[in-house]
């Protein structure tokens, strides 16, 4: 772990950090801190920046209500510049958008952003606004019995395909089950932080077993 007195802050004080939602991996925002607003970011487990219009300390979220709860702050190569992975309880920019950044400037033609956030927006609004001849909105509208049945059916051709010792065809297949899960989430009104939650609680389970262990073996 670095010390903050191994960061370097420029002229005035200040280093830029960066906040990202620590589980869709969003920029948020980006803002300032000097060592007063990150020895209390590190203390409350809350973001806490220099605003440089005010001139004063700012605890992200004090009057809005928005805080962002920090998950870890990592320091660039350089030591001079800070990513701060939060889990926010609500939007980082003052406009009510969830991140400070929603005006293009430029879009490739040919290389297409991804992400599953994206894709369970676009699973999503074909349950809420159907569209013909989509076969998402025909899953929700045969309901939840064809999407469990799907979801059987597509297991197995992952099981089929890594028993064949086909990588290609194996990501093919966990692809198409990765969908059809989605789908099954969207009907069934969980969402990814939901998993995310799950998993992240059960590594925390598992490492204390691991030290348990460890204990009981000196």
């Amino acid at each position: 772990m670095l010390n903050i007195d191994e960061l370097k802050f420029d002229e005035k004080g200040l280093i830029p950090a960066i906040v990202a939602d620590s589980v869709t991996k969003q920029v948020l925002t980006l803002a300032y801190m000097n060592r007063e607003s990150l020895r209390i970011t590190m203390e409350k487990g809350l973001t806490c920046f220099w605003s440089r219009s005010r001139q004063e300390l700012w605890l992200k979220g004090e009057t809005s209500g928005n805080y962002q709860h920090v998950v870890s702050i990592t320091a660039d190569c350089d030591n001079d510049a800070l990513v701060v992975m939060v889990e926010p309880d609500g939007p980082a920019c003052h406009t009510g958008s969830f991140s400070c950044f929603t005006k293009p400037v430029y879009q490739s033609e040919t290389l297409h952003e991804f992400s599953y956030e994206m894709l369970m927006e676009l699973i999503r609004g074909r349950k809420d606004a159907p569209k013909e001849g989509s076969y998402t909105t025909y899953l929700f509208n045969k309901g939840l019995d064809k999407i469990l049945k799907k979801v059987g059916e597509e297991s197995t051709e992952v099981i089929i395909a890594a028993k064949d010792n086909d990588k290609a065809e194996t990501v093919y297949e966990i692809a198409d089950l990765a969908y059809h899960v989605m789908v099954l989430m969207i009907e069934q009104g969980i969402t990814l932080e939901d998993i995310h939650r799950e998993l992240a609680s059960r590594h925390v389970i598992d490492k204390k077993v691991k030290q348990e262990k460890m204990t009981g073996q000196g």
